[in-house]
């Protein structure tokens, strides 16, 4: 018995010993050494904390593109889009010539409670002058920023006032909308266009379709061109509105993380009128979930070019100085079982994807577009043919149209020239447009972007460094002409009013409104 006994012990002592010298040779011991004969041994002085950030991502670049660190203040700039709010005196505004031009105030903010006024040019902020100093964007938005409850003196220039005014406003949580835009199209058809997928989402998607039901919507325009997804819930959540009881919306499967799936409850307000969803290349992760769910669904149509191609779910590991991980885990896949992730063998390649896309003529022509037969599934109702392996699929494709787009169009676009026109008219003109046109219906019948305006913007362009083609501006010209229209309709109403007058131009919108003038709905077949 005592042998046994001792031969026990040593069996213990054996094991104990391996599994030491596992953890003495261990990855991880051979960091924490490393990183201690730095600290403690090199030459000249380090920064620790650098060197362990440095290292943590080197670490997650060997994974994949979208497992990355961020540190303290990045994570709060990331999380304030998708939480809802952010602490600050509430104004849309433009840096326009190096001065702060307030578009509108923040109906019900802290800036319109005190008089602040569209139109009105912030000049000071705190004794500091910021107008005509070349301050960043994102400087002046530090010194306006700031704890709820907290105060900011600013002074303001307003137009036909000869001092300078001053306010002080009381900060306060401002929300930010994921939703851009709500407004009916025609009678029956209604148009909702959401940027983010965010912590109100869902609410934001339930009060706008109750809005456009109670003016008759029975067909609705669901917009996700250019959303980049976020929230996993919320995503969940505008899929209850729209797919039936205990429909599969999007599981997710990894390594360690064992298949989890998401159902639709199916008491959303939703669940009958006939549906298309807008989609291109900057859709991606939220948004193809959306998209997968009512395409596997045969819900509704998809319209637009194929999406990004994100499909890999983030866990957000918290450190403890307020720095982040976002560690992929597992896999996003649609109902019918698409993985919606493409390729990544590296981040060069994944990052040169969308290039490439427009290099193989994908943005123009659907032909160019191959799918092997390894990827191939059905939808779950009628039984067509839908890829996986990168991305959503449209039902009916639309060519990026890019024939506008012409190299002086761009000159005056990213030197501002736009922008800064928009802004003189605005200011020039508000108090009389918004007499004479007393709604946006009679607005958008009856205003025209006039020449003496587009002479003006072609002296404002050159002024930029936009040198003058007359050939290319000819070309461009109906898209100057709608753009400046709609930048006017925003800054006299608001966003909804914007999109109504730039989607004329959206051939993906045109189709989509084509295809619900007619009866049913018209599920192209694929083999």
């Amino acid at each position: 018995m005592k042998r046994y006994i001792l031969m026990l012990v040593a069996c213990a002592g054996i094991v104990a010993a391996v599994a030491q010298n596992k953890l003495l040779n261990s990855p991880f011991r051979k960091l924490q050494l490393a990183e201690f004969a730095i600290a403690n041994l090199y030459v000249d002085k380090v920064d620790e904390g650098k060197l362990v950030e440095t290292a943590i991502i080197s670490m997650l670049e060997e994974l994949d593109p979208h497992s990355t660190y961020s540190d303290p203040e990045e994570v709060k700039r990331l999380n304030e889009p998708l939480l809802g709010n952010f602490e600050g005196i509430g104004i849309q505004f433009n840096m326009a010539t190096d001065t702060l031009f307030v578009i509108q105030p923040v109906s019900g903010g802290p800036s319109e409670k005190v008089g602040i006024l569209a139109g009105d040019r912030i000049i000071e902020v705190n004794d500091t002058v910021i107008a005509g100093v070349k301050m960043t964007t994102d400087e002046v938005m530090r010194r306006l920023r700031g704890p709820k409850g907290s105060k900011v003196d600013v002074k303001v220039l307003r137009n036909g006032v000869k001092e300078l005014l001053p306010f002080t406003i009381k900060r306060d949580k401002i929300p930010v909308y994921s939703l851009d835009a709500s407004y009916m199209v025609n009678k029956h058809v209604g148009y909702i266009r959401i940027n983010r997928f965010a912590a109100t989402t869902g609410q934001e998607f339930r009060d706008a379709l109750g809005k456009l039901q109670k003016q008759g919507m029975k067909d609705l325009i669901l917009d996700l061109q250019g959303n980049g997804g976020g929230y996993l819930n919320a995503a969940i959540e505008l899929c209850d509105q729209l797919l039936g009881k205990k429909e599969l919306i999007v599981y997710t499967e990894g390594r360690r993380n064992p298949r989890s799936e998401f159902t639709a409850k199916g008491d959303g307000d939703f669940q009958t009128g006939r549906l298309v969803v807008l989609v291109d290349e900057y859709s991606a992760s939220a948004s193809e979930i959306v998209t997968g769910a009512i395409q596997d669904w045969d819900r509704g149509i998809v319209v637009g070019r194929r999406t990004f191609g994100k499909g890999l779910v983030q866990r957000p590991i918290d450190l403890p100085d307020g720095s982040m991980i976002r560690l992929t885990v597992a896999r996003y896949y649609t109902p019918s079982g698409r993985c919606i992730q493409k390729p990544y063998e590296s981040i060069e390649q994944y990052n040169q994807d969308l290039i490439d896309r427009y290099n193989r003529g994908e943005m123009v022509s659907a032909d160019s577009i191959h799918f092997p037969d390894s990827l191939k599934t059905r939808t779950l109702k009628l039984g067509r043919t839908v890829y996986g392996g990168g991305g959503i699929m449209p039902d009916y494709f639309v060519p990026i149209d890019t024939t506008m787009y012409t190299d002086y169009y761009l000159a005056l676009r990213d030197k501002g020239a736009i922008v800064q026109e928009n802004l003189k008219l605005i200011d020039r003109y508000r108090a009389e447009w918004m007499k004479k046109y007393k709604t946006f219906d009679r607005f958008n019948r009856d205003f025209e972007v006039t020449d003496e305006m587009l002479n003006e913007l072609i002296a404002t362009g050159k002024a930029t460094g936009a040198t003058y083609d007359e050939e290319q501006y000819q070309t461009a010209l109906p898209l100057i002409k709608t753009q400046l229209k709609a930048l006017i309709a925003r800054d006299l109403w608001d966003m909804n009013e914007y999109f109504q007058v730039i989607n004329e131009l959206s051939n993906s919108m045109q189709k989509a409104v084509q295809l619900l003038e007619q009866p049913g709905l018209n599920f192209p077949k694929r083999e």
